[in-house]
């Protein structure tokens, strides 16, 4: 850097100035790439890869507006909802991504994992130091809520869970049931409305319609067709 200062003439404040500005850089390209490996992302995707149109139910404009992060700096919610396949993960991994570049904390759970570590903890008598660690995040995503229905137990430590961060740290949930489903994914209507009313009073709700992106693929590429002609026919007696 000092050669490169004195090849291009710079003075002593421009030198010191080049300097700061280099370790500023370094220290916040670390911070990202840690606060990345922390958020345990399960793959690599951002907004520049969401194809918006191939899922025009889904508003460009709404989802930039969030990846701005407000709604994290002020500890509100966003649920993602719609049927598999149509870009909810990557959807949430994006803002994810984003909101550790403007400086947040960020952990990445598939919901059956989340709940798993919480029964555990509970049976092992650390679920204080559970809740606590999942607390702690400025963004908490949860992912694929609902493909699996909660036991009665797991559907109240999930609760303790969301009114710990009620206001105070944002959640990401993606879901292929609608909120008006979520009994049965708790089994316990009055667990299901305690915890959408803490959901649901600072939120933005974001529903997906539309094919599945993999199955698209298949079509296009005419798998499912070929798949369909090669499926044997129904044995018919003369």
């Amino acid at each position: 850097l000092l050669d490169e200062a004195s090849r291009s003439d710079l003075d002593m404040r421009q030198t010191l100035t080049l300097l700061l500005e280099r370790e500023i850089a370094r220290k916040d390209a670390r911070r990202i790439e840690m606060a990345l490996k922390l958020a345990h992302f399960p793959m690599v995707r951002d907004l520049t890869g969401f194809d918006f149109r191939a899922q025009p139910s889904v508003d460009a404009r709404q989802v930039r507006d969030l990846a701005a992060g407000r709604w994290i700096a002020n500890g509100e919610n966003v649920l993602l909802l719609g049927p598999p396949g149509v870009g909810k993960t990557h959807l949430a991994i994006a803002l994810g991504r984003e909101a550790i570049l403007a400086g947040y904390a960020a952990l990445f759970m598939p919901a059956t994992a989340l709940v798993a570590q919480l029964a555990r903890a509970h049976v092992e008598g650390r679920l204080e130091d559970r809740l606590t660690h999942f607390a702690k995040p400025k963004l908490l995503i949860v992912d694929e809520l609902g493909y699996l229905p909660f036991e009665p137990s797991a559907a109240h430590l999930f609760f303790q869970l969301v009114s710990r961060r009620y206001e105070k740290g944002a959640m990401l949930i993606t879901s292929n049931r609608s909120v008006g489903e979520w009994d049965a994914v708790f089994g316990d209507p009055v667990v299901a409305t305690a915890i959408l009313d803490r959901m649901l009073h600072h939120s933005h709700v974001i529903t997906i319609r539309g094919d599945s992106y993999r199955l698209k693929e298949k079509r296009r590429s005419g798998l499912l067709q070929k798949t369909a002609a090669t499926e044997p026919k129904p044995h018919t007696k003369d």
